[in-house]
């Protein structure tokens, strides 16, 4: 009896090590039971309180499950709205705790970006999929650790760009690829609008801060889900009209990029100045987009009387039932990671362009 008992208790704590250390083998199976996703939001600032929280109400196939925050006044509100559990709370010290959450399955880090590569690292060694909101990180360096930690552990990474699942945004990536219009030869990309506060993470270098991470990737995306095709140079010009504030990063950047095929597009991110609009010129057409990558109402036209004015819900909503959707049939993310780490290569570029005064190759 005495070996019996020993025998059981040895290899009760061989399972027990299992779930700590490799929370990704045994939750497998647990997800492929669930009709839903339990997504745990990290950091509840604006995008998480206002957003993020209000479209997994509207999921289908997700649902907020946990948070994970700094600031404890804030738990008990969520708790009280969203009926979150005492056990699905976590903060930034005990957040590697989730790898032993079977109510988890998706963590959404939503912080400055200069945090976007430890919580992702982090939150992909828990063996939970990640989903990372934009800009992805600082530097190209950080993105390939981020992609290396997900891939390492066997997880899905997706980035946060809304805009690719909104049918508006979609139709003239349709364009792109089909071109009903001939080859692209120019196109002008504008993001921007005037950020009032003073002391935030967008104006502090350390944290990520500056235009181009923010505004910057809409007007890239722009360009590159335009042409279709990754540009091969730029050449930037890094501006403010209140240096008192953007006295560490830039307020306003003008830049000008070079695709493949000779296509060129002229790029303007600012919070400095209100804009939103995309225009694409092609061989025998064009295409207008105006609002371009705002968080409802994108709508545009093309030369051939095509209107594009898709209704959708929420782009949240739909990003995320999508990235759900990717994971429950293993399949690639609409946009994972690379795709990130793209706009980042640019965005790096472009800094490098500015500070130099001359064209850089990408």
């Amino acid at each position: 009896m005495k070996n019996n008992r020993r025998d059981f208790i040895q290899k009760a704590g061989i399972i027990s090590s299992s779930v700590v250390f490799a929370p990704n083998v045994l939750l497998g199976a647990t997800r492929k039971k669930k009709d839903k996703l339990g997504v745990a939001l990290v950091g509840l600032g604006y995008y998480n309180t206002d957003l993020l929280a209000p479209a997994l109400q509207l999921t289908e196939k997700c649902e907020l499950k946990g948070i994970v925050t700094g600031s404890p006044e804030k738990i008990p509100i969520w708790q009280e709205k969203y009926g979150i559990k005492d056990k699905n709370v976590y903060n930034y010290e005990n957040y590697d705790d989730i790898a032993n959450n079977p109510d988890i399955d998706v963590i959404y880090v939503v912080l400055p970006p200069s945090m976007h590569r430890e919580y992702t690292v982090r939150g992909a060694n828990t063996g939970k999929h990640i989903w990372c909101e934009k800009p992805m990180a600082p530097s190209v360096a950080d993105c390939e650790a981020m992609i290396k930690s997900c891939a390492d552990n066997k997880v899905k990474l997706a980035i946060g760009y809304r805009c690719q699942h909104d049918p508006n945004i979609q139709a003239y990536m349709k364009v792109a690829k089909e071109q009903p219009f001939g080859k692209i030869k120019m196109l002008t990309s504008a993001a921007g609008y005037i950020e009032r506060r003073t002391d935030h993470w967008k104006q502090k270098k350390n944290m990520g801060g500056g235009v181009m991470g923010d505004m910057g990737v809409y007007a890239i995306q722009g360009a590159r889900l335009a042409t279709g095709e990754e540009p091969i140079s730029v050449i930037a010009q890094a501006s403010t009209t209140r240096p008192e504030i953007y006295h560490e990063v830039e307020e306003t950047m003008m830049y000008q990029l070079e695709f493949p095929s000779g296509a060129r597009a002229s790029c303007q991110s600012s919070y400095g100045v209100s804009m939103n609009y995309l225009q694409i010129f092609y061989e025998k057409g064009w295409v207008k987009m105006e609002p371009h990558s705002g968080y409802k109402g994108n709508k545009g036209s093309m030369s051939d009387g095509t209107i594009i004015d898709y209704p959708i819900k929420m782009q949240q909503q739909k990003q995320m039932d999508e990235d759900a959707e990717s994971i429950f049939n293993n399949k690639p993310m609409i946009v994972p990671g690379e795709e990130g780490l793209r706009d980042i290569r640019v965005v790096e570029a472009i800094y490098k362009s500015a500070s130099m005064g001359r064209e850089v190759k990408v």
